[in-house]
Order: C-alpha cells, then structure tokens, then sequence
C-alpha cells in the first residue's frame, strides 16, 4: 500500500486542509492490463457510515495485496472531504455544503464530455479499447487543466483526478434515514446487478442525467454522452461503471454493518476480476428489487409544519394511495395524513420529527418516470 497526501489549501489560506489516499496494488501507464477502481466515502462529511466501511475496506485490501490477491489498482479515500469534517454549526457537524460558497459538495464537478467532444473529433477509430485509452487519456488532460478558483473546487479537481480514468468507482454516501439504496447511470443497469444483490439494495434508481453534476456522473457520464454526440460512428463502450451507494440512515453505525457492506464490495471487486477471493461469485444472494428509474422517485413533501409520525417501515413496498405517515398540529392538533401518488418502495425519510411545510419527508421509488429538471434532493 502507498499512501498520496494532496494539499487542498492555497498558499494564504488561514487553515490548512490535505486530503489522504490509500493506493494498492499496480498502477499501469499506458494499456492497463488490470482494471482501475476507485472508492471514497463521506464526500458529504456528516454521512459517517462508509468511513467506517472503509476501515474493514483497507484492512482486508492490505491483507489481500500482501498476498498477491489484488489485480489491477484500488484506490480508497476513506474521508474524501477534509474541508466539510472540519465544519460544525453550534456543536452540529455541517459536512453537506460548504460554508464558503453554500455549495453542495457533491455537485459542480466538471462534465468533460463537452471539451472531449471538440478534442477528440477526427482522433477515433474502430478499435473500442484504443477508443477507451484515448478517451480516458483526454479526459485526464480535461481534469488537470481545470483551474480551481476556492478550495472546495481544488478538492473537486484532486478527487475527479484520481477516479475519471477508473473502470469502477464506488461513492459511499448514506441517507438521512433510508433503506439501503443505489444510483447509477441507466446504461449501467445490468452490471449493477451484482452489486445490488450483494449490498441487499431495495431501490436501484437509473438516471442518463440526474441534474447539477454530481461526482459518479462526473465519472460516467461522459461515456455515453460522447457515443450520442459520434452518433454510433465509433465503438465507444461505457468503460466506468460508477455509483453512488447509499448505505442506510446517517445514525446507522456499527461494526456489523460496517463489516458486511464492506464484504459485499470486495466480493464485487472480485466478480469485476480485480480481487480474488475464493468463492466471491457463488450463491449470490437474490435481487431485492428490480432498477426503477430516478424520474420515477416521487418525494413527499410537507402542506404545513407539524410533529410527524410514520405509519410505514422504509423498505415497505407500498401502493398509490397508501398512507406513510401522520402529520399533526401540535397547537391545533389536526392531522393531515401523507400519501404517496404512485405505487413503490418507501426507501427514505426524514430523521427529523418536527417538520416545515415544505420539507421532504418521504420517497417512494416508482416503476415510472414522470419528473424532469434536477432529479436529486439538495
């Protein structure tokens, strides 16, 4: 294992902020023999349970290395934003967006598919591996040329610079309170499937362009939006597959957790060919739900402010019409009862108890998509 610090901070800056990644295995110039995979977690610095994962992830990643087990290179930044960890509002950790600009820290990374578009044209051919090399070498030039103007940006870049050439990259990020989840790129659907049933997910949710930036499309995007814009002329596969995983609720913490998330990824790192572990890719256990599209996420939003009591489990497959939960005037108390409008899997909710008209209590992944514009939550 070889450990990279990453200055984060400029020169004047009144703190000084470095970001740490733990790199294993063989890194290739050139034609990678191996495939490249890169993880991080709490990029979003108050979503504490993949730093944790990430421990039984480095542990098992050095024992592995050791002997002789990892094929290709891992990179894992196990506290991806120094910046937010080191944010708190009246004693309350603030890792979401950043203090300096209100932006969130997982969105405004830089879409390089537009420059590549013009960079690559006339360079392309019929060979789809010499097409990927040529496309992760531009898209590497595209990163390092990006001129950061805050250290949020600095961080963005130093982060995108190590994952845009990866062939798998894996964000670690949870809910406030959820079941188990994923996101990912549409065109990515049948090779997440692995991944979902190992991790239990209860909602994979597919998106071309979910809206704002956001680091796994960042990573993945460009993929399939440089193949439109050549029009099929040339074989240009999606060569990265990444994903945001939601591991569960922020409160959700324990070694047990910890440690069975972090078995599920190695054992897919081992089915992708990048680890070997014996017997990763037996009796894999049984999809807990089939890929939904992100457009077809109805949020469940708040008609006045009230003490909020849930009716229903995150997890629960529910109908259009079913109730979630109890909303109560706690002066008046009359209760409005919240429903959702289509038929699907309740997998998030707020952790708050008190609530303003407004805000999001509810999500409920549904089968059909019927909402444009930015698909996430800020």
């Amino acid at each position: 294992m070889q450990v990279q610090q990453h200055p984060i901070s400029s020169a004047h800056a009144s703190v000084a902020c470095q970001l740490s990644s733990f790199h294993f295995g063989t890194a290739a110039a050139g034609s990678r023999s191996g495939k490249k995979v890169y993880i991080q977690a709490a990029l979003h610095a108050d979503e504490v349970p993949g730093m944790l994962v990430s421990q039984f992830l480095r542990r098992e990643l050095l024992a592995l290395e050791a002997a002789g087990k990892v094929h290709g290179e891992i990179i894992l930044v196990p506290a991806a934003n120094p910046i937010g960890l080191a944010q708190a509002i009246h004693g309350a950790p603030f890792g979401r967006f950043d203090l300096t600009t209100g932006i969130n820290f997982n969105r405004a990374y830089r879409h390089v598919a537009d420059e590549l578009k013009t960079t690559l044209d006339g360079k392309l051919g019929q060979d789809a591996q010499a097409n990927v090399a040529l496309i992760r070498q531009h898209a590497c030039d595209a990163v390092a040329a990006w001129r950061p103007s805050t250290d949020a940006e600095t961080l963005k870049k130093t982060l995108l610079g190590m994952a845009i050439d990866a062939d798998i990259v894996l964000d670690l990020h949870c809910d406030n309170e959820a079941a188990l989840h994923i996101y990912t790129g549409t065109p990515l659907a049948a090779q997440i499937a692995p991944l979902s049933a190992l991790l239990g997910a209860r909602a994979v949710l597919l998106e071309l362009a979910a809206g704002e930036e956001p680091f796994d499309e960042a990573c993945s995007r460009l993929w399939w939006d440089l193949d439109a814009h050549f029009q099929g002329r040339y074989p240009i596969p999606a060569a990265c597959l990444s994903t945001t995983v939601e591991l569960r609720g922020e409160v959700e913490v324990s070694y047990a957790l910890a440690e069975r998330d972090a078995t599920a990824l190695l054992r897919f790192l081992a089915i992708e060919g990048v680890l070997e572990i014996a017997g990763a890719g037996d009796d894999l256990p049984a999809q807990q739900c089939q890929p939904t599209p992100l457009a077809g996420v109805e949020p469940i939003l708040a008609p006045h402010h009230g003490v909020l009591v849930y009716l229903r489990e995150m997890g629960e497959v529910l109908a259009a019409g079913d109730a979630l939960a109890d909303l109560i005037d706690p002066v008046s108390g009359e209760t409005t009862t919240l429903r959702c409008s289509v038929a699907g899997v309740f997998f998030a909710r707020s952790a708050h108890r008190h609530v303003l008209r407004g805000m999001n209590v509810g999500k409920v992944a549904g089968a059909i998509a019927f909402r444009g514009g930015s698909l996430l939550s800020q």
